[in-house]
């Protein structure tokens, strides 16, 4: 019986040997790891960041024909670190440039200049068709229908107070563009808006306002014949 108890005595120490080297092995391999040299952090430029990203707008802006937006784009990656970004960026203005000659010369009249801004407001092109729209007022201050269309912009693009003045310039030329704009679906924005309602729909002259005026007209009428 005691030969028995020795034996498992041996055992245990062993295994209890084999088990600190096993903790000293893991301590080691954590130990290496610990010493391992952390991988060194690169910084990127947040300018050169900001200018790729001037670079994406103003591709996307030609793709769907805004070349006035696009040049704004690409003038910003001028300014940016990336010579290479700010060769490639004075390419795209070259083309943008070509484009807006061809649509800023090629009206004969204000009237097609004016389709023209429709098409790209029709488009959701808004920035462009304002600026259009800017120039025929520029050289032609009087055409109500400009004015008009200016207000629809106004509208679409929730700038309110910009359409009521506009609006209200383009009734002030032409009165017909009141009945036009009470059935014009885009201004439905503006329906629940008193003032637009009052622009299209103002108050007829009362009775007590007329007989006055005509009783004053009277009397002196009947005091010149005296």
């Amino acid at each position: 019986m005691k030969k028995k108890v020795t034996q498992k005595l041996k055992v245990s120490s062993s295994n209890a040997h084999k088990s600190k080297k096993i903790m000293k092995s893991k301590v080691n391999i954590t130990s290496s790891r610990s010493k391992a040299p952390a991988k060194p952090v690169v910084k990127v430029d947040p300018r050169f960041t900001q200018a790729v990203q001037n670079y994406e707008a103003g591709l996307k802006a030609m793709q769907t024909h805004k070349f006035d937006r696009a040049k704004t784009a690409f003038n910003k990656v001028l300014e940016g670190p990336s010579s290479e970004l700010a060769d490639r960026a004075r390419l795209h203005l070259n083309i943008c440039d070509q484009q807006l000659a061809r649509t800023s010369t090629s009206f004969k009249t204000p009237e097609e200049h004016y389709d023209y801004a429709v098409s790209l407001m029709n488009g959701g092109d808004y920035d462009s068709a304002r600026t259009h729209l800017e120039k025929i007022l520029k050289q032609y201050p009087n055409t109500d229908y400009v004015w008009y269309g200016m207000a629809v912009l106004d509208c679409l693009t929730m700038r309110i107070e910009d359409c009521l003045r506009n609006l209200q310039q383009s009734v002030k030329l032409n009165a017909a563009n009141r009945f036009q704009a009470r059935n014009d679906s885009d201004f439905a924005k503006m329906a629940d808006d008193p003032r637009f309602t009052e622009l299209l729909y103002p108050e007829p002259v009362g009775l007590e306002e007329v007989l006055p005026t005509q009783a004053a007209s009277k009397s002196n009428g009947n005091s010149k014949k005296r």
